[in-house]
């Protein structure tokens, strides 16, 4: 199975690098920096233009790294940080003072990346609830969707999941989506006690109904009537979201994990994938990212930084 890694997938960025047109590059902290795929993922932004980096790690290793790919860095900023948790706590003190509107993840365990920039009265805080947002692109295809939260949040409550939806609702409305239409995933879209699930994306949609707010909310929706129009109507749905979704909130981590990797693997899309709701995006990007992805995530922080 080698579709996915296809030459069409490295046209898929080109949605969000295009709205990124005379902005300026943005300071991007580069956590744990000292290996060759962290610093390719930084050079390809910024060769994008999407990035000032500031590189942070080992500065020997990130010398050895960069040399090892073939890219001068000795115009960029870098600093000294030895082991993972200095470099976390050094990227997560960047943020928080200003010094950078943006941090990327580089050769770092998530879990050292993620904790100082949790913790309170230090990291990025900003008195909302964190949560993870991926962009998704097929090739040969100009529309695009949100799903969330498929990383951060493993079986968020209501609270959690209103946070989730705003959150997903102000970056489709940076991305040029003034009005998003917004959907509740579930396994059925009849309200039914078997299925808790049901019962909490009806309360949502009520939620919402009632606030006054630019996107359209509905749920319970099973994922044929999230995207297909038809199957909606033969189930005699009649609602602007059902089959016309531009974010998909899905109801836990392993159903957003598992329905990204699918449209990943089966249908070459490429995943963009960013945390919001802090003062500052994070780029929770992997080394089994592909480039294009990579470099989706960089330009998807850089629109959601604005």
């Amino acid at each position: 199975m080698k579709h996915f890694l296809s030459e069409r997938l490295i046209q898929c960025p080109s949605t969000l690098l295009s709205q990124l047109t005379a902005v300026k590059p943005v300071a991007t902290a580069i956590v744990a920096a000292d290996h060759p795929i962290a610093l390719d993922s930084a050079r390809q932004a910024f060769d994008a233009g999407v990035i000032q980096p500031v590189l942070i790690g080992g500065l020997a290793k990130i010398s050895g790294a960069a040399e090892h790919i073939g890219w001068d860095i000795s115009s960029f900023e870098c600093i000294e940080a030895n082991g993972e948790s200095e470099a976390a706590e050094e990227g997560a003190r960047l943020a928080h003072a200003g010094s950078v509107n943006m941090i990327m993840k580089g050769h770092i365990h998530t879990d050292a990346f993620m904790r100082p920039l949790l913790a309170k009265g230090s990291g990025i805080r900003a008195g909302r609830r964190l949560s993870h947002v991926f962009h998704m692109s097929l090739p040969d295809r100009d529309d695009s969707l949100l799903l969330t939260d498929c990383a951060l949040n493993v079986a968020p409550d209501i609270e959690t999941r209103i946070a989730i939806i705003e959150n997903a609702i102000e970056l489709s409305q940076k991305l040029g989506c003034f009005r998003p239409r917004v959907a509740l995933l579930a396994a059925s879209e009849v309200v039914v006690d078997a299925m808790p699930i049901t019962k909490e994306c009806q309360q949502l949609t009520e939620y919402f109904a009632k606030r006054d707010i630019a996107a359209e909310v509905f749920g319970p929706l099973a994922f044929d009537n999230v995207v297909s129009e038809t199957s909606a109507q033969l189930k005699g749905i009649d609602h602007s979201v059902a089959g016309n979704a531009d974010i998909i909130v899905v109801p836990t981590i392993e159903t957003g994990n598992a329905l990204f990797k699918m449209m990943v693997y089966f249908m070459s899309a490429c995943a963009g994938g960013i945390v919001l709701g802090g003062s500052v995006p994070v780029l929770l990007t992997s080394r089994a990212d592909p480039a294009a992805a990579r470099l989706a995530s960089a330009a998807l922080g850089a629109i959601s930084s604005r």
